[in-house]
């Protein structure tokens, strides 16, 4: 009995750095224009875990989908693509979700996404499974650095 007790013991402590312990600091939602179809959001996706995970996207009762995309400037031109794969966070480490850059894509929106709002997001990775939030929809003018910042 004890030696299956020390075996089981193992097997979980074993297990335990596959369980990625994610969370997502300081999320929230761009506000967007009435008659809008997709929306953005942000945050600062942190991998407690000794295990790398991936955001592979998520849901969220607001649009028909939710996607990981990327922001590259091609050119001058501003192109946006789902992230194929899912976005790696490594394991002890962050990933930011800003403008410009790395991005939740809501896509197809049932309804504007109004400054003050609440609204829940399920994100999905691929370790550690599903997590809920609830993210704040903040002005168009958030998250951008201001022109005159250091002056």
């Amino acid at each position: 009995m004890k030696t299956r007790f020390i075996l089981a013991a193992a097997a979980f402590v074993a297990a335990a750095p596959a369980l990625a312990q994610v969370s997502v600091d300081g999320a929230w939602l761009r506000e967007t224009a009435p008659g809008a179809r997709t929306g953005a959001g942000y945050g600062l996706v942190v991998n407690a875990g000794s295990a790398e995970d991936r955001l592979l996207g998520g849901s969220t009762p607001v649009a028909a989908r939710l996607e990981v995309h990327s922001m590259t400037m091609d050119g001058g031109i501003m192109r946006m693509r789902p992230v194929t794969g899912g976005l790696a966070i490594p394991a002890g480490g962050r990933v930011a979700l800003k403008p410009g850059g790395y991005h939740l894509m809501l896509i197809g929106l049932k309804q504007p996404l109004r400054r003050g709002t609440m609204v829940p997001v399920t994100l999905d990775f691929a370790r550690a499974g599903l997590l809920k939030l609830s993210l704040r929809v903040e002005s168009i003018d958030h998250g951008r650095e201001s022109p005159h910042a250091g002056h």
